[in-house]
């Protein structure tokens, strides 16, 4: 076991462009289902316009890179108001196929050959529209060890400036869900009926959550694409929403933390399990018959989706969540 490689690769992916990413896609996803009872299963949608959105104003009309950033979002609002407008009264299980839809129709209108002069069909864009964000590094020119672990200097600027985000998206949060706003999406998420008999206006309030959420998911889709220097519409397929899902559930449903803490923890478990796993079948502890090297990818999935499944059955609330607050019981 190559100890070194191992410490490099978990560091990278528990602190790296997915991990922060995801974090903030989760965050935006905590906001419509944690807080407000939302199913939303597009919010790759919401990455996606953010990211295209982010990518064609520089590409083709030459636009600062903060300014296309604001563009991206507001586009997130525009993609929210056409979901919202039509679904937010009806029940959440209309909202969920609405949602899931309508990333799918952003997916292949971005990837068809009719708007690829604009979108660049299924090649996308590669990695010149975030030169604006790597040139304004003032980190020295040198990369940057930490014992076995290894940043360049734009990689080293990326996680600075990306896990700031994450930190200031997750003190906004909490100080809207503790404020008096925040109390009524949660009574919202527990029975609509009991805050719309108090006066309240149901449907603004699920709108501007459903607002605010994607437009957090759409700053994880330009963060998506800034680290990885290239934007593709396969990236920002309905898997991706799920992978949100997945460390949300993991980390705690209605927590502040609970995104970041899953995000974290899933990209280190699939970096660990992936190592030991390459190392078990080189050194010949896994049988090649039992498990092939192009295999492993699919064994580590499997392997975290076990975890997933037992984390439900004996902590549902996941592993920072309350019981009391919200629960998913599967026993």
């Amino acid at each position: 076991m190559d100890w070194n490689s191992l410490v490099a690769n978990s560091f990278h992916a528990a602190f790296g462009v997915n991990a922060i990413a995801y974090a903030i896609a989760a965050i935006g996803l905590n906001i419509h289902f944690g807080y407000t009872g939302l199913l939303n299963f597009g919010q790759a949608g919401f990455l996606a316009v953010g990211a295209y959105g982010t990518a064609i104003s520089i590409v083709h009309f030459d636009v600062p890179y903060f300014l296309a950033a604001l563009i991206g979002m507001s586009m997130a609002v525009l993609l929210a108001l056409l979901l919202g407008l039509p679904t937010l009264r009806l029940r959440a299980d209309y909202l969920a196929v609405a949602t899931i839809a309508a990333a799918e129709i952003v997916r292949l209108v971005i990837g068809s050959t009719v708007y690829a002069r604009w979108t660049g069909g299924s090649s996308g864009f590669s990695g010149a529209f975030s030169n604006a964000f790597y040139n304004a590094n003032p980190l020295p020119n040198e990369t940057l060890h930490f014992g076995p672990v290894s940043v360049t200097p734009n990689r080293a600027w990326f996680m600075i400036v990306g896990w700031s985000l994450v930190a200031v998206i997750a003190l906004l949060v909490w100080l809207l869900v503790r404020s008096p706003w925040g109390r009524i999406l949660k009574g919202i998420r527990e029975d609509e009926d009991a805050v719309r008999s108090l006066g309240k206006n149901v449907f603004a309030r699920k709108m501007q959550a459903l607002i605010i959420g994607g437009v957090i998911g759409s700053i994880a889709g330009i963060a998506l694409v800034t680290g990885e220097r290239a934007v593709l519409p396969n990236v920002f397929g309905t898997q991706l929403t799920f992978f949100f899902w997945t460390l949300l559930l993991l980390g705690g449903v209605a927590r502040v933390l609970g995104p970041v803490l899953g995000a974290v923890i899933l990209w280190l478990v699939f970096a660990v399990t992936e190592s030991i796993l390459r190392s078990g079948a080189s050194a010949g502890w896994v049988p090649e018959a039992l498990v092939s090297q192009s295999q492993i990818g699919l064994i580590r999935v499997m392997l975290v989706g076990l975890g997933l499944m037992l984390l439900m059955i004996f902590r549902p609330q996941g592993i920072v969540g309350d019981r009391r607050e919200l629960a998913f019981d599967v026993r």
